[in-house]
């Protein structure tokens, strides 16, 4: 060693430099502490599985540190750390395997298995024997893996009516067309479907509820939504509908917020509306919007919406009554029977579940106020008032289809100088 004051060598125990007189100590601590910290990077490191190399180049880059490989490997095998030697018990390693297969770990397979091992448990274990334990203490889980399959999680329903999904389809929105569906969870019945000017509005979406309610003549055990403020009233109702009934889940157990990841049933029938429906739509009005005729204002939603709801109803209706009469095929990771929706829906008993509904009376209902909602297609009353004016007066047709629906919206568009 050299003193950095004179540059004189002095020996490991040397109190104060020969030449100027300095003292040593605080210095010798110093470098004591520096090897310490060197020396627990170097073990942090090699326990990470990093090759002797790399830990040298890791050491230099990071840390400034300038090793070579002989020092690296005589400081791990002071602090008892090899490659090949000094491996724990087989005994050790199962108890370990074992515990770790309570939690989580019954998912690992034997290489992160035996990273687990080294990593978190600080053993020394070979990667085969690891692989050998693992296959017998989980043979299940090995033969999973090793057919590559993917475990899920069985999607349970007692029944028709036993839970409702219910949430809104935000892709046509920017066009002004707002969608609003619900299906039940154990038949797949699409039980309403409506296109509006907003499915924003919890007083609309109340609507929706009640009057899907009234036809049926049930109210469901179970009704479950997102978190968006407009779902807040049918919640309510929900609640209200179901507050005499006696059940685990009557009252305000009766309905559930959860997040889009537990309203699965309907957040995967978007996907299945589009491909089919709703994909039409959004290529039809970006037509529009890419040759100029809609900016995306309000006046020009309104136009489209006066122009296009009862098509798009229509062509939703359309869509649900398809699918309520289609053939589910039977899945294996579903206690849901396959089969046509309408069929599971009306006729339980053929599939051996039960009705999970509760009958409601009219009375019951009409007690809401939103069951006598008045929807304006357009969404504005002033606009709605002047369009159907402009009908009057150039004694225009109710469009039947796409096309005729679209030659009104330019014919209006041009009169009215939106």
């Amino acid at each position: 060693m050299f003193c950095p004051f004179c540059g004189v060598s002095f020996s490991l125990f040397t109190p104060f430099c020969a030449s100027c007189g300095w003292s040593l100590e605080l210095l010798r601590d110093t470098d004591q502490a520096e090897g310490s910290d060197n020396l627990q990077y170097c073990i942090q490191y090699f326990n990470e599985g990093h090759s002797y190399s790399v830990i040298v180049d890791m050491m230099l880059s990071l840390h400034g540190v300038k090793m070579s490989l002989r020092s690296l490997k005589s400081k791990l095998n002071n602090a008892g750390l090899y490659r090949r030697k000094h491996f724990h018990s087989r005994t050790t390693i199962s108890n370990v395997i074992r515990a770790e297969l309570q939690g989580p770990g019954r998912l690992f397979g034997y290489r992160t298995m035996w990273q687990v091992l080294k990593q978190k448990h600080h053993l020394k274990v070979k990667r085969d024997d690891v692989m050998k334990v693992l296959r017998e203490l989980n043979p299940h889980g090995c033969q999973m893996r090793t057919r590559r399959s993917f475990i899920r999680r069985t999607y349970h329903s007692l029944g028709p009516n036993y839970m409702w999904h219910a949430d809104g389809y935000d892709k046509l929105k920017s066009f002004g067309l707002a969608i609003s569906g619900c299906i039940d969870r154990f038949s797949r019945k699409v039980l309403w479907l409506e296109c509006g000017p907003t499915n924003n509005n919890p007083v609309v979406i109340a609507y929706y509820y009640l009057s899907c309610v009234g036809s049926l003549g049930v109210v469901p055990m179970r009704l479950i939504t997102d978190c968006g403020t407009e779902n807040g009233i049918m919640a309510a109702v929900q609640c209200a509908l179901r507050h005499h009934h006696d059940d685990h889940f009557s009252r305000e157990s009766s309905h559930m917020f959860g997040s889009s990841t537990n309203n699965q049933r309907i957040e995967s029938w978007w996907s299945i509306c589009q491909k089919g429906r709703a994909q039409f739509w959004m290529e039809l009005f970006a037509d529009l919007r890419d040759a100029g005729h809609f900016n995306g204002s309000h006046e020009h939603q309104c136009l489209l919406r006066f122009c296009f709801t009862d098509i798009v109803q229509k062509d939703l209706d359309e869509c649900v009554k398809l699918w309520n009469t289609h053939r589910i095929r039977p899945s294996r990771t579903a206690s849901s029977p396959g089969g046509l929706p309408n069929e599971l829906y009306y006729l339980p008993h053929r599939y051996g579940s039960r009705e999970c509904g509760f009958l409601i009376q009219q009375s019951e209902q009409d007690a809401f106020p939103e069951s006598r909602l008045s929807v304006v297609v357009c969404g504005d009353s002033n606009i709605q008032e002047y369009l159907n004016f402009v009908m009057e007066q150039n004694h225009f047709q109710k469009p039947v289809c796409w096309e005729s629906a679209s030659e009104l919206y330019m014919k209006l568009l041009e009169i009215a100088h939106f």
